[in-house]
């Protein structure tokens, strides 16, 4: 019978935890890989035309590319959160803000338990980002990637995109799932709702508030395209393998 090791070479220089033996966790945690938290709903509307786990696809696609490149351990995404604009949509899941950032951080003090020396939160997320700045400020081993804010992405969706207003479900959102995976979208489903609106949470059935959209979406996804996905991620990648490139060389820093 051919015997199994967890000393196996691997195949990339990082790896998903959940299918390594915890030995071989703590080898790569005692060779230095950083730790990897994605978040990304798993449980939160996204129109007509996308899953609900739109947000942890696109958290889990990027990690996994992050992989390919960096000693990095990555944990199983947290997908539950703070998400509370979109509770009226039918399968829609939020929790508290306070109890949102106390499972965050508890799952990121676990990590530290376990000697990991640093920990980077990749967010998805908006309404996620001042819970997990609660997480992260102030620590020297605790660091919020927010994949959505970085330059090269700003600067491309302002030369790519055409819609007028966007924030969910939107061009930007709808190209980026066409380019990773074109079976999970049904495009003959997405609908525009490109208007301003304010802050707050969206209503579905309220057509006098500003925020109502019927379908759960702020922008045009009928714009969007494959090729653009792939140039938005293509971006995003940069961004994030720059800040993590940061974030090694400072830790390598006597």
């Amino acid at each position: 019978m051919e015997s199994r090791s967890h000393h196996n070479k691997p195949a990339t220089p990082g790896a998903f935890v959940a299918s390594l033996s915890w030995p071989e966790v703590e080898r790569r945690i005692a060779n230095g890989a950083a730790g990897v938290l994605p978040v990304g709903a798993s449980a939160k509307e996204h129109g007509y035309h996308l899953p609900m786990n739109t947000d942890q696809i696109q958290a889990e696609w990027l990690a996994r590319r992050l992989t390919e490149t960096f000693d990095i351990l990555v944990w199983p995404t947290v997908g539950y959160g703070y998400y509370p604009a979109f509770i009226e949509y039918p399968g829609s899941c939020s929790l508290s803000e306070p109890t949102f950032t106390a499972v965050v951080r508890e799952i990121v003090s676990t990590l530290l338990h376990h000697r990991v020396q640093t920990v980077i939160i990749l967010n998805t997320g908006v309404s996620t980002k001042k819970a997990l700045m609660q997480v992260s400020e102030g620590t020297t081993d605790t660091h919020l990637i927010n994949v959505y804010e970085g330059p090269s992405v700003v600067r491309l969706e302002q030369t790519i995109l055409g819609q007028a207003h966007g924030g969910h479900a939107d061009e930007r959102e709808t190209s980026i799932m066409l380019a990773i995976d074109v079976h999970a979208i049904s495009m003959h489903d997405a609908v525009a709702w490109d208007r301003p609106m304010r802050a707050g949470p969206l209503r579905r059935d309220e057509e006098h508030d500003p925020n109502y959209s019927p379908a759960g979406v702020i922008g045009d996804p009928t714009l969007a395209s494959r090729e653009k996905g792939r140039m938005l991620l293509t971006a995003m990648i940069n961004d994030i393998s720059a800040h993590l490139c940061q974030i090694i060389d400072s830790r390598a820093v006597p």
